[in-house]
């Protein structure tokens, strides 16, 4: 990434070298965890981490329940809203083994996809009030926010601003 006086820039290439019908779908696989950890590298996740439900029902989320390192978790799978996608991004490797240029440490690809996420807690139950669902929230207001709107809109906000005085 390059660091300027308006912040970080790079590009990401979501096509990647991959074309996006065969890259890899991690839908049911992409889990947020409330920990931190250090390793990066393969690992024989699914023999360790098994989650599942426990047929409790909170907030309208359905609760499943996963132990990591022995600490209990407790978690909701959530859909990625229609018409957004979850990506899984790695640095773009450049075709020549020639030294990379500035431009392409900051570029990133497509490695995987995903249509849903499982957010974890430990120590409460997921609920709506919890952040990481909260911010599912702003599909909602993008979505609102880049739809046309019509004439009949602006009229009934018109007659409703005229109510109101």
């Amino acid at each position: 990434m390059e660091r300027s006086n308006n912040g970080i820039s790079g590009t990401i290439d979501l096509n990647g070298s991959i074309p996006p019908s065969m890259a890899v779908d991690l839908t049911g696989k992409v889990h947020q965890l409330p920990c931190c950890i250090k390793f990066n590298g393969p690992s024989d996740v699914s023999h360790y981490f098994k989650p599942k439900s426990t047929g409790v029902i909170v907030d309208g989320l359905s609760v499943e329940e996963a132990y990591f390192r022995g600490r209990k978790l407790q978690g909701t799978t959530v859909a990625i809203p229609h018409g957004y996608s979850g990506f899984v991004l790695g640095k773009k490797m450049s075709d020549a083994k020639s030294k990379r240029s500035k431009e392409d440490l900051s570029c990133w690809e497509t490695k995987a996809k995903f249509q849903n996420i499982t957010l974890w807690n430990h120590d409460s139950l997921p609920s709506e009030n919890d952040a990481s669902l909260r911010a599912f929230h702003l599909f909602s207001v993008a979505t609102a926010l880049h739809q046309p709107v019509s004439v009949e809109d602006l009229e009934a906000a018109s007659i409703d601003q005229e109510l109101e005085l």
